[in-house]
């Protein structure tokens, strides 16, 4: 198995290679040519650096990264900085998620797993999710005001509405933390397949690294998978 993670040098996913290199799995990372990893991932032998951004890859440079890979993993996100939630690329998240889906299809030979690290921020309407009319201002608001939400919700979007129960060639899950806080150990936490507290009036925690052991269980464990394929989970802190 060889898993690729986007954003691993951001807050969480440097958790993810952490738990795929624990689970012994070669780990290809993409990260910015600017970007810092720890050591302990820059230097261990199952990890393989490619630098670079991926909405800037041409095709042949886009098919090298998705090369023998049967799991991509996006923790990409925007910087909390004015330029990092204002500037280009306004899309980030987004654009890349559409740009692994019109490649993977090239790639006959096998099945890929997409997971998206995604927020609870996102209401899955098609599943049946509704919001009260204080949490539809408020995330409407978020949506016009916040660049960084907008992409969020339209790449979640464009995995339902576009890639839906997939091609026979991808199959995704987006998995959605509630606030996300930094623990240095994993901790018990439970799965939901909707909100089950208010995200803006009630919002629960969960640690990045619950989030990154979630979604190595996903990409390893195929009944795991089965039961979240083509949905999006809701994790939480216990």
């Amino acid at each position: 198995m060889r898993v690729l993670v986007l954003g691993a040098s951001g807050a969480t996913g440097k958790h993810v290679v952490r738990q795929f290199i624990k689970r012994q799995i070669h780990t290809r990372i993409l990260i910015r040519k600017n970007a810092v990893v720890p050591n302990d991932v820059q230097e261990h032998p199952l990890v393989e650096i490619v630098k670079g951004n991926i909405n800037e890859l041409n095709d042949a440079e886009m098919n090298q990264l998705l090369r023998d890979c049967d799991v991509i993993i996006s923790c990409l996100g925007h910087n909390l900085t004015l330029k990092g939630m204002f500037g280009k690329p306004r899309y980030l998240v987004f654009d890349a998620i559409k740009r692994i889906y019109e490649t993977v299809p090239k790639r006959a030979e096998k099945t890929v797993k997409l997971i998206l690290m995604s927020t609870t921020g996102y209401t899955n309407t098609l599943s049946g999710e509704t919001n009260s009319p204080g949490e539809k201002i408020i995330l409407s608001l978020l949506k016009l005001l916040l660049p960084p939400h907008r992409d969020n919700v339209k790449a979640a979007n464009y995995l339902i509405a576009k890639m839906g129960k997939g091609d026979g060639n991808v199959g995704w899950v987006a998995v959605r933390p509630d606030t996300l806080v930094n623990h240095d150990k994993e901790s018990p936490y439970e799965v939901c397949e909707s909100p089950v507290r208010s995200p803006i009036f009630n919002a629960g925690k969960t640690s990045r690294i619950n989030v990154s052991y979630f979604m190595a269980e996903l990409a390893i464990d195929e009944n795991l998978w089965k039961c979240w394929e083509f949905k999006t989970p809701v994790i939480y802190n216990k």
